[in-house]
This record gives structure tokens, C-alpha cells and sequence, in this order.
């Protein structure tokens, strides 16, 4: 983690640098730069901000107590055009409370306490894309939603939802949806993929505990996605597709009982990157090169007459092999999403029902590990998902990259790098509407119990309930033109994430810059 005055050069830097590349692309007679100026406070009576004030929130939001600016500018690609190009930048700076974690001091035998937490100042996203008809390229931080769920009132995207920080990369892939040649536009795909590098060294080297499990730094990062669509003017609208993240490369070091007993450096060149693309057997880990994770998506869609829409979806996950091959029951997330298509006093509700207990079963056993024993059958199971033996946990700056609902890594206040309560069952409810045209309310519900994870189970069982409460209020008609207000109450209460109460406001403006280029 960079410090405070070297992290402020490096983002002076970088936006710059931004901004100077840009210009020289030279711009249209009259262009719009958006821009969206944000305060946001929080304060709550846990360690840590309640659940639903923390997920999906990019990463900005997990500590009890904060008070943040939130400076964005972003220029949008028009799709109306053959070519285009964008770039945007967001800033974010404040204070934010610094929980109290421990790590362990081998020289002295003893636990040592420490506080850790966000830098006062942040670069959040800083991207710049182009698009040339159906393809895209877009290079830098960006943040991006699920293609399946709804970012607003689901749980979250199994592989790579809006809850941890975005990860530097360079994305390819199709603008949206195209239509496939000779299908007349009954079938469309979109797909893209991904590579990139993590940039949490310095927070994960500070949070971890060095007592057990592991390090990695300098880890990479990987994202595809494929997914095919039937003709979105029909009424009734078929997706399905799947998901595939991972991670490579870097250094990792082992640690038992507080001494380092090894250390290992991954390859990461081509032919890693390669290997990254699908997953190949005989790696330098003994069987897949590389972490990966991801999930089987289907949506099923249809539009009633009068615009409002009712659809049902899953998206079945996996860690390796096993899960790969669909050995592992009925884990994934199956949820029911109904849209009024206006705003009306329910105007949207979504229902999920939450399983991620099967995991391929409880044991894990490859015979080529064991060279000298007798037994050669095999039980490919314990799919521990999010968590890896060689890498760190599927977690940015230590929070789930993927689904929220499953207990990030950074409320352990030991250092433990993993997921210790992946082992989860559930339910989750979202509701929106419109309480009169310029007020919004946003609703939302979980109930789970957890079993421990993959590999290390729990003697009793922890539950948890969470709900939610968000007004925002536009008031652009009554109070200034561009302003929006919102207010948020949450709580949580059980043995899984303790009991806390908590509420955030914020508000926003939102306006543009015009520009004209300078003719001579």
C-alpha cells in the first residue's frame, strides 16, 4: 500500500496522464463531460459497517465509521457511432475508521495489534475505452456490473460482481450483444476476456496474520465470459452463458504455527497466460496451473403487454474439475425478478434462494499427492469455494470479488487470508418503488446459516439476518437541478456478522462540462 503523500503523487500522476492522452485524441465541436460530485457518512455500532450498507458498493464503503468526497468524471461511449471512444476517473478521499487486526510476532511469541483501513486518498477507477462497431477495448480500472442480476436489488454476481475494488486490466470483447451471422437475429452473443494485476500487496501484507495458511503477492488477474441471447424483441427471452475468473502468477510463502515453511514463485509468462485461457492440467501446482472459479448463467425472461417484465435465473458455480462437471448438487444462486417496466409503488422485486453447502462433498483426495500410499482411488470434492491452497482468496483489498453474501476475508480479525464461512445457505429479498415521483425506496433482506468452509467445518451452526432501508430523494425540481439526497438504515443481528446498527447519508450532484474545439 502506497503511502499517503507518495499515493497522492502517483494519482496526481496518473490523472495527468489521463487527461493529457485524451486531449491529444483531440475533441468533437461539441462534446459532454459527465461528472458527479459525492459525500457520503456512515457511522454504525459494529466493527464494521452493517452488511448492506458494505456490499456492492465498489469497495468504497466496509468500515464502521466514515466520511468520504467522491469526485467522478467520465465521458460515455455513443453507441449511435461507428467509432467511439471513452474515458472516465474517479477520486475518493476522507476519513475512514481503521479496525483494530493482530498479527502474529514469531521473535516474541506473542500477537501484535495493529490498525488498518483505506488510504485517505484513492484512485477508484481510471479507464479509458474504445469501441469500433460490436467490439470493445477498454484498458484501466473500471467498474462493471453482472449480465445476469440485478446489481441494484440482488445479492450479488457469484464471479465478479459491484463489491470489491476494480482490478487494473485490459478488456476485449463484443459491445453488448451482437447478432450472429445467418441466424436473421434470432441469437445474439456476447463474450469478452480479460488480464490484469492486483494491486492489494501492501494492504494484504499488513492484514495478514502469519500464523497459518498463506501469502500471495504480485498475483494476476483473469476474466472471460461467453453468453448467448434469443431475440430480445420477442417476448419471451432466453440467456445463457457462463463465467470464468482466476488467478496466477506472483509469490507465495506458507506459514505453520507462526514459522515460514516455504516459499514458491509462479510462472506468468505466455504460456501461463495461455494456460490461464482454459484450464490445463500438469501445472506447477500438481494439477491446474493457476487459480480458477466461475459459474454456469441461465435467465429466462418474458415482457407482458404493458412493459413489465417477470424473469427466472440461476447461475451454478464452480472451483475446479468437480463443480466444472456439475458434481455439485444444488449449490448457486436461483433467484425470481419482477420489473413493472415505470416507476409505481413496487416497481421492481427480486427473490433468491442462496446454496453453497454441497461443494462436490466433504473430501478432497488425488492419489498422485500421496506417492507412497496404497489407496489409488480418487474423491474430487471440497471445492472451498473463493479459497485456494497456492493463492490468495477470490477478495480485493479483502472483499469478495464475487457474492457478498458469503463472509469476506476482512472481518477476520486474526489476519486469516481465506473465507472462513463459504459453507452457506440462504435467502435474500430486494424490493424498489416510488413513494411519490421524486422519492425511492430501496428494500432489502437476508437470512443465512453457515457451516464453516470447504475444508475446516464449524462445531455449531452461525445464522444471520440483515435488512435495509434506503430513501434517495431527487431534488433536482425543488431544492437544485442536479442534486439527489439519500438516507439509509441497516442492521444486522446474529453469530455470523454480530449485531450492528447503522445508517448512511450522502448526497450528490450531478452535472456536465461542454466543450468546443478551438478553430482557427
Amino acid at each position: 500500500m502506497l503511502s499517503a503523500s507518495k499515493g497522492t503523487i502517483f494519482l496526481k500522476h496518473l490523472v495527468l496522464a489521463t487527461i493529457i492522452f485524451f486531449s491529444a485524441l483531440g475533441l468533437s465541436a461539441q462534446e459532454q463531460l459527465g461528472f458527479d460530485v459525492s459525500i457520503l457518512a456512515n457511522s454504525s455500532s459494529g466493527t464494521f459497517a452493517p452488511y448492506f450498507i458494505s456490499a456492492m458498493t465498489d469497495g468504497k464503503i466496509a468500515q464502521k465509521n466514515t466520511l468520504l468526497l467522491d469526485l467522478k468524471a467520465e465521458r460515455p461511449i455513443d453507441m449511435g457511432k461507428r467509432f467511439s471512444w471513452a474515458y472516465g476517473a474517479e477520486v475518493v478521499t476522507g476519513y475512514s475508521h481503521k479496525p483494530l487486526y493482530q498479527n502474529y510476532d514469531r521473535p516474541l511469541d506473542s500477537w501484535e495489534d495493529h490498525r488498518l483501513g483505506p488510504n485517505p486518498i484513492w484512485l477508484q477507477q481510471l479507464y479509458g475505452s474504445v469501441k469500433f462497431r460490436g467490439v470493445f477495448l477498454t484498458a484501466g480500472m473500471k467498474q462493471r456490473g453482472s449480465k445476469i442480476l440485478n446489481d441494484e436489488l440482488s445479492s450479488g454476481d457469484f464471479v465478479e460482481s459491484g463489491n470489491a475494488r476494480p482490478i487494473p486490466q485490459v478488456r476485449i470483447g463484443f459491445n453488448d450483444f451482437q447478432n450472429i451471422p445467418f441466424t436473421k437475429g434470432q441469437v445474439q452473443i456476447s463474450g469478452c476476456i480479460g488480464y490484469g494485476k492486483f494491486t492489494d500487496n501492501g494492504w494484504t501484507e499488513k492484514f495478514y496474520g502469519y500464523y497459518t495458511n498463506h501469502i500471495t503477492t504480485g498475483s494476476l488477474y483473469t476474466y472471460k465470459n461467453i453468453y448467448f441471447r434469443s431475440n430480445p424483441n420477442n417476448p419471451f427471452v432466453v440467456t445463457i452463458g457462463a463465467q470464468w475468473g482466476g488467478t496466477f502468477g506472483g509469490e507465495t510463502k506458507w506459514y505453520k504455527v507462526g514459522e515460514l515453511v516455504r516459499e514458491e514463485k509462479h510462472k506468468s509468462g505466455i504460456s501461463e497466460f495461455f494456460k490461464m485461457l482454459m484450464a490445463m492440467e500438469n501445472g506447477e501446482e500438481g494439477f491446474y496451473y493457476g487459480d480458477h472459479i466461475g459459474d454456469y448463467d441461465f435467465k429466462a425472461q418474458y415482457t407482458f403487454s404493458n412493459s413489465s417484465t417477470i424473469s427466472a435465473y440461476f447461475q451454478w458455480p464452480w472451483e475446479d474439475g468437480s463443480g466444472l462437471g456439475k458434481l455439485n448438487g444444488w449449490d448457486g444462486t436461483w433467484g425470481v425478478e419482477f420489473s413493472l417496466g415505470r416507476k409505481g409503488l413496487l416497481s421492481g422485486a427480486v427473490v433468491e434462494y442462496l446454496d453453497y453447502t454441497n461443494q462436490s462433498g466433504p473430501l478432497h483426495y488425488a492419489a498422485g499427492d500421496y506417492p507412497d500410499c496404497n489407496l489409488h482411488s480418487s474423491a474430487s470434492g471440497a471445492d472451498d469455494y473463493y479459497n485456494n491452497f497456492y493463492y490468495n482468496s477470490w477478495a480485493n483489498y479483502g472483499l469478495a470479488i464475487g457474492n457478498p453474501f458469503i463472509l469476506s476475508p476482512i472481518y477476520n480479525m486474526d489476519g486469516y487470508p481465506q473465507f472462513l464461512h463459504n459453507r452457506t445457505r440462504g435467502c435474500h429479498i430486494g424490493l424498489q418503488g416510488w413513494l411519490c415521483p421524486e422519492l425511492e425506496y430501496t428494500l432489502k433482506y437476508s437470512y443465512q446459516k453457515a457451516w464453516g468452509n470447504g475444508r475446516v467445518p464449524v462445531l455449531e451452526a452461525l445464522d444471520n439476518s440483515s435488512f435495509s432501508l434506503k430513501a434517495s430523494y431527487d431534488a433536482s425540481s425543488h431544492l437544485c437541478k442536479g442534486l439527489s439526497l439519500a438516507a439509509q438504515i441497516a442492521y444486522d443481528h446474529g453469530s455470523l456478522r454480530g449485531n450492528n446498527f447503522g445508517m448512511m447519508l450522502s448526497a450528490t450532484y450531478s452535472g456536465s462540462f461542454t466543450f468546443s474545439k478551438q478553430r482557427k
